[in-house]
Parts: C-alpha cells; structure tokens; sequence
C-alpha cells in the first residue's frame, strides 16, 4: 500500500536499529552458512494483483515477466522473468449501482484505478446465481489471477475493505475517524461475500485459493473517509468474529481445504499485538500468520518469529513496499526478514506502479502506458530466479544474506546485499559436508552497469568462497556439488 509509508520509514528510523533490525555490513566479513540452520521448505515470492493488474491484467507479456522465468521483451529489451509463483488476489469493495435508494460514498482522493469492484452488489439477495451478484466485474484483475495460476502460481484471496454496503458510512476508504467501519449486521455478510468468491473461482476460474485472509491491515487508523484507497479499520476483537464467520462460510461453500490467514497487520510488533489477542478458539481457525513489512529495518522479527512458530502456524511476510527504486532497501529489508523472521514465502506489494520507486516497472494510469523498468526489478530477480519453492530455507547470522539450499540439485544459493562502501565477503561452507563447485555469480550495481550480470570468475578456496563487493551491490552465488 502506498498511503502512510513514509511515517511508518520515520519512525522506523527515529527509532534505530533493534536486535531483529541488524546492521548494514561496510567492512569485510565472514559470513557463516550451516545447513542445520534449516527453517523450513520455501513456498514461493509474489505479489498482490489489485491496482497494477487492474489496469494491465489481460496482458500476456507481463503474466510472462513477472509469473515465468522466461525471457521476455519489453520496450525492446529482453528481461528475466521474476518468476513469482504467489498471487494474491484483491477482492474489491466498490460498485457505482444504487440499491433501496442507497449508493457507494467514495473518497474524493481515490483514483479510479484503485477502485476494484466488488462482486456482491445489492445486499437483499444472497444467491450467487441472482441479480444481485455480478460476475462480470473486476475482468481484468480476475484475468491475471487465471493467467498466473495457468503459470503455476498459487493464490490467496484478501480483502482491503468489505463491500461498501456493508461499511456504516457506506465508503469503502474507511471512517471519519479512522475508526471501526464494518456494520455489526455485516460481520457474516463480509465472510460470505469471501467464501462465495472462493467459490466461484474455484468452479468457473481454475483457481482453488490455498488460503482467505479477511483483513488488510486492519488495526490501523489511517482508513479514513478521505483516503487515497478502500480500507477498513476493525479491531481486534471484531476479527475474532468475523474469522470464525468466514470459517464457517468456506465450509458451507465445499471448500473446508482452503485456510484461513490473517492480520496482514503492518508491522512486525503490530502483528504480534494482534496475534497475541486471539483466543485458542480464534488461533486454531488461522492456518497461516500474514505480516507487512513495513517497520523496515525495526521491529521485533525475532519475537513474530517465535510466537508464530510456538503456535505452529505458517508465517509469510505477504507485503511490503518502499519507494527505493535501486532495490537495496528492499534486499536489506529482505535479508533482516531472512535472518530474524525466517518466512517461507515474501510478497511485494505492486510489482508495477505509478509513483517513482515503488513498483519494479513504471506506468501511467491515466493513459494505460506502461514505462520504465526500475533497477528494483533487477534485484528482486536475484531472490527470485534463484531460490525457488522447494528448496531449504538456510537461516543466515548477519542481516545482509539470504540462503537457500536445493537438493535436488546440489547447490547452495546465496544472495548478498552491500549496503555501503567496496568490500569483500567470504561465504565459510565448512558446516556442509561436500562443497565441489563450481561457483556462478550474477551481479547488479545500481549505480553503475551491472544489471543482473552473470559471471563465472569465482573459484572455491577448499569450503569457502571470497568476493569483492562494490558499493552499493546486490550479487548471488550458486555453488555446484553442495551435499549437506
């Protein structure tokens, strides 16, 4: 999300470095890599569909860019495909009819291409097959969901705002206060609309979503009656319930195998504080524990960590964002969740987007030209070219490196962030058991040429591995004949 981030980034730097915050590496090091150090199979990177693909959803070449990782042209010049296997799909809360002489408030700050519309649009009527649902709606957002799942991804379905109807000032920004907007009345009606979705995806789309999450950073206060965007703020204990409706809704639907997931809360603290709230009732619906990551380098990822590991839940960090567009915010903040928060699967927010420095490529919303690819999109290929789904999620000491590990077929993959000044790593791979080589590299430098470059001038020196580092760098490393 967009609105709000640069207060999150001030106080997150106001506040300074934590223990799960790390430091930026300037000077040379080792770094020390042990496949004991195992957090699990990762389940994949991705991005949320909403506003980018509400305007660029029915394109087969960006389905291609960023759900494959084949080589696409674009704009003339051949990219890697990102090859992100999650996609998240935004279910809307808008619609422009008028029921019982009732229609949707909308904010005076919203643009039109963050309107998703919404399915379930005349309250008196609960059967899908009526009138008062429309299935035609938000085509183009549904169409990069199938194309994504025809690519491979797997899928979740979230909501930024229950349908406008269903809001007490009927907007779908949110409250004059920023406070609770979801009727008492519509705590099941929010749930339904959910499970009916699921299933029609399942039984018209191709698309069986693997969990539902009801909220998108729902204890906020930021969702106001003039926001940029749909949200809704709704306390903790409304969650409970509306968790337990949607629980049962799905299960009335067929679909008693998709989970729930929830807070998708924005920070790493604000998430523990809402997990934490849960009753053993509420805990034992959620599958899956959703966080943002937009504390940046504070927060307490380490306690997340172990709250949600305790409880036995799955733990993504399921968006995040920032308007860096060399990339490197994103890599440190990336490698502080690899080394304290150990999920199994990342998701950037808007992978295109209109402002400077958010999304990887660039567009106009008014006109629907897409532009710019930013040095973001380079570096995001680093993580997720080479870790994929399947693979060892290796657990690393120093906040700068992500690590994988993939049996299949023997290779160790690390990925690297240098922050700062020139230096050199040396990678000490003396924990496994084998370590053959040889040793592939790829490298981006934002300030420079390097753009994903890949390079084969690294040797092994027995179980380690030394490399030079320019300022400001991303570079990843496959080692061949790697046994644990």
């Amino acid at each position: 999300m967009v609105t709000r981030r640069a207060v999150i980034g001030a106080a997150a730097a106001a506040a300074g470095t934590t223990l799960a915050g790390g430091t930026a590496a300037f000077a040379d090091a080792t770094v020390t890599l042990t496949p004991a150090n195992d957090f699990g199979a990762w389940e994949g990177w991705g991005t949320s569909l909403a506003w980018w693909a509400n305007v660029f959803g029915n394109r087969d070449d960006f389905a291609d860019l960023f759900f494959t990782t084949k080589t696409v042209t674009y704009n003339g010049t051949a990219l890697p495909g990102l090859g992100l296997t999650i996609a998240r799909y935004n279910l809307g809360a808008c619609s422009w009819n008028t029921v019982a002489g009732s229609s949707m408030v909308a904010s005076p700050n919203i643009p039109a291409f963050k309107q998703i519309e919404g399915f379930w649009q005349d309250w008196n009527n609960t059967d899908t097959g009526s009138s008062a649902w429309n299935w035609n709606a938000d085509a183009n957002q549904r169409a990069a969901l199938v194309k994504a799942t025809q690519r491979g991804a797997i899928s979740e379905l979230f909501a930024n705002s229950p349908m406008w109807w269903m809001c007490l000032n009927h907007n779908p920004s949110g409250a004059a206060g920023g406070g609770n907007n979801l009727q008492s009345w519509n705590y099941a009606q929010h749930g339904y609309h959910l499970a009916a979705v699921a299933r029609r995806a399942r039984d018209n789309w191709g698309v069986t979503f693997r969990t539902v999450d009801p909220f998108n950073e729902p204890s906020s206060a930021w969702w106001t009656d003039t926001g940029t965007q749909e949200g809704c703020h709704i306390d903790a204990s409304i969650q409970r319930t509306v968790l337990a409706n949607t629980r049962s809704a799905l299960d009335a639907q067929g679909l008693t195998g998709i989970g729930l997931s929830a807070s998708d809360e924005t920070s790493y603290d604000l998430a523990r504080t809402t997990f934490a709230s849960f009753d053993a009732t509420t805990r034992a619906l959620v599958r899956q524990v959703n966080v943002h990551g937009y504390q940046g380098s504070g927060g307490r990822r380490d306690l997340l960590f172990t709250d949600v590991r305790a409880a036995g839940k799955v733990l993504w960090n399921s968006e995040t964002g920032d308007s860096d567009g060399t990339g490197l915010t994103m890599a440190k903040n990336l490698c502080l969740d690899w080394t304290w928060l150990h999920p199994t699967a990342w998701v950037y927010w808007q992978v295109m987007d209109p402002s400077s420095g958010w999304g990887t490529i660039k567009y106009d919303p008014a006109s629907r030209t897409p532009g710019a690819v930013e040095v973001k999109y380079h570096v995001l290929a680093h993580f997720t070219r080479h870790i994929r789904p399947g693979m060892r999620v290796i657990g690393t000491p120093d906040g700068n490196t992500a690590a994988a590990y993939d049996a299949a077929g023997k290779r160790l993959i690390i990925v690297a962030v240098n922050t700062g000044a020139a230096q050199t790593l040396t990678f000490d791979l003396s924990a496994f058991s084998t370590v053959a080589g040889g040793v592939t590299r790829w490298t981006t430098v934002p300030a420079g040429s390097d753009r994903y470059t890949r390079r084969t001038d690294v040797s092994l020196t027995g179980k380690t591995v030394r490399l030079a580092f320019p300022a400001a760098s991303v570079q990843t490393l496959e080692v061949a004949g790697v046994t644990p």
